[in-house]
């Protein structure tokens, strides 16, 4: 736990997160827009101070939402004083997480976490909680630093992510970041699925086809 806060960028630092200068080389609405539409939920998991948090508010539009979620209260009140009073206050929804978890939150069709896998103890364990957020067809868009994660270690965060139940859909350019686009594998089986007994009298290939469809009535 302590090993976590240590990597986490601080409130205090925040300002650095949302810039000008990032803007201009990350902009949010570009690296976005080409992966949500109007009307989707999606999650934005380690929103910080809400830098893509506003403009997926934007894309999203009046009948969507945006889950920011982060696991620092400090975090999620900037986020709060910018929407305060606009019209996107009502499309966002703070959600502050644990500190190894999402934690409770309803199915998404996008999800967002951009630099922030690295902070995780245990990205195994965030893969298996996203896989089951997901909506079918759903997409998960991970985003990492260029000096904190070495090019072979965004490569055994995505054997992770595999592991889990995703598949690798696209790699995006990102400048100065390696980046995926990850869905859900057609032929994964939901975490915690392969606990379901064989019931007896019950043939094996009829059991795993009841399996399958159980698992996808149970998760989506």
């Amino acid at each position: 736990m302590a090993d976590r806060n240590d990597r986490v960028c601080p409130v205090a630092l925040a300002g650095g997160l949302d810039n000008r200068l990032r803007r201009w080389f990350q902009n949010p609405l570009r690296l976005l827009g080409p992966y949500v539409q109007e009307g989707m939920t999606v999650l934005d998991f380690g929103c910080g101070p809400g830098f893509f948090t506003l403009a997926l508010a934007q894309l999203v539009g009046p009948t969507g939402r945006v889950i920011a979620a982060d696991v620092q209260e400090g975090m999620l009140e900037k986020v709060r004083a910018k929407i305060q009073g606009t019209p996107l206050e009502g499309r966002i929804s703070l959600h502050p997480c644990g500190p190894d978890a999402i934690g409770p939150c309803p199915s998404v069709d996008f999800a967002l976490a951009f630099y922030m896998l690295h902070e995780l103890p245990d990205q195994g364990a965030f893969f298996g909680e996203a896989r089951q957020l997901l909506s079918e067809g759903g997409h998960l868009f991970i985003v990492e630093p260029p000096l904190h994660v070495s090019r072979a270690a965004f490569e055994t965060t995505l054997r992770t992510a595999q592991t889990a139940g995703f598949t690798v859909a696209a790699r995006p350019h990102v400048s100065f970041s390696k980046a995926a686009l990850l869905r859900p594998s057609s032929s994964s089986v939901p975490r915690g699925a392969e606990m379901i007994l064989q019931e007896p009298g019950v043939s094996p290939p009829a059991f795993l086809r009841e399996l399958r469809a159980s698992a996808l009535n149970l998760f989506f």
